[in-house]
């Protein structure tokens, strides 16, 4: 996939965030050339399964001005830095337990300039700050990952839905979510992304 089908699906996108999102493709191939963050599969099919990928929770529900998200498990960067891209009037939180993947997601915010955004070498259960809503990707299991992070979901409801987590997973996950005891809803990223690669793959809101 050519950045001209992310185009496709996001012409309300001014030109800036448009030239800063094409961009990451070229930060994350250098970066990944010094350390290894992404698998070289994934290098290849960049912007559908990083940037596309991460943009199914703006599809899903855009956030208000000043919405405070928590990425946790952030990987290189995602679903954070696309979303804080097209964002940047709301502050994002990116954090992960492997030092090397802040180092890159570092260098990534530095050369976008990116003012919306901090990453954190730290463990999802040591942070302390609240926030409206929780984004990850396929993490662990729902369960374990609201037990570490719903301490970190203030009550104050700014947005379409009630602050909680916004997941994005794949395969058959009524049993992982069934067992949270909480109300949750499914939503196919098929419904807004025609490639195979979504044919799967799920956003999920819990609310906490």
């Amino acid at each position: 996939m050519d950045y001209e089908r992310i185009k496709h699906y996001f012409p309300e996108f001014t030109e800036e965030t448009h030239k800063k999102l094409e961009s990451l493709k070229g930060l994350y191939v250098f970066w990944n050339e010094q350390i290894n963050v992404i698998s070289r599969k994934d290098i290849e099919n960049f912007f559908e399964r990083h940037v596309l990928h991460s943009l199914a929770i703006y599809k899903y529900m855009p956030f208000v001005n000043g919405t405070k998200i928590l990425d946790v498990g952030t990987g290189g960067g995602f679903p954070g830095i696309p979303l804080a891209i097209i964002y940047p009037n709301c502050n994002f939180h990116l954090v992960d337990s492997i030092g090397k993947k802040i180092k890159v997601v570092n260098e990534v915010i530095e050369a976008l300039d990116l003012k919306n955004v901090t990453a954190e070498h730290t463990r999802a259960e040591k942070i302390k700050d609240s926030y409206d809503f929780v984004v990850c990707r396929a993490v662990t299991r729902m369960k374990p990952f609201l037990h570490w992070v719903s301490k970190n979901i203030h009550k104050n409801h700014q947005n379409l839905f009630e602050n909680g987590i916004l997941a994005l997973k794949g395969g058959d996950l009524s049993e992982e979510l069934k067992e949270t005891n909480k109300h949750y809803r499914t939503t196919p990223i098929s419904t807004y992304f025609q490639e195979d690669f979504f044919e799967t793959k799920q956003v999920v809101y819990l609310k906490v």
